[in-house]
């Protein structure tokens, strides 16, 4: 059997393909345009968990390569705006303002169901982490040479669609 990795097509090294972090920052587009204000709680729970970097890296790529919606990039901006206020409001009153009013709405939210929130912060990192446990062992078997180019990108795409599924259901 050839090894298909030299051959590749542009999919085996961009997009979620590329890295875990690439993969969650996809998993939180799709949680997006799923309609995220019927999910506020789901959503801002998910960014926590993602990280700061996550949040960062979707406003920056958002923005750079041109492929965000306006609204992914606001959304995006106001999530690490909302992470800057979380760390104020847990600590004690609330001491940033933020002026964009889905901003404020989204802050407002989070202070309004804190407890909720946090809970599924904790799950959801708990989702976070088996999806990248399974990622890098799709990664890894098919470097190995187990899974070809295409059953690989295969069951990266199957883990998105499960993960995002996961969010819903945690």
């Amino acid at each position: 059997m050839a090894d298909q990795r030299a051959t590749a097509a542009p999919r085996d090294a961009s997009g979620i393909y590329a890295d875990f972090d690439a993969f969650k920052k996809q998993a939180i587009r799709d949680y997006y345009e799923r309609g995220w204000t019927s999910r506020r709680g789901n959503f801002i729970a998910l960014l926590i968990a993602a990280g700061g970097g996550a949040t960062v890296g979707l406003a920056k790529d958002s923005v750079v390569d041109g492929t965000g919606t306006k609204k992914v990039e606001i959304g995006a901006g106001l999530a690490l705006a909302l992470r800057v206020g979380l760390r104020y409001a847990l600590g004690g009153p609330l001491s940033l303002v933020l002026t964009a009013a889905a901003g404020a709405s989204m802050l407002a939210y989070l202070v309004r169901n804190q407890k909720d929130i946090l809970k599924k912060v904790e799950r959801y990192r708990g989702v976070l982490a088996e999806a990248e446990k399974k990622y890098k062992d799709t990664q890894a078997q098919w470097r190995d040479g187990k899974y070809d180019l295409a059953q690989r990108n295969l069951m990266i795409d199957g883990l998105m669609k499960r993960f995002v599924a996961d969010i819903d259901e945690a």
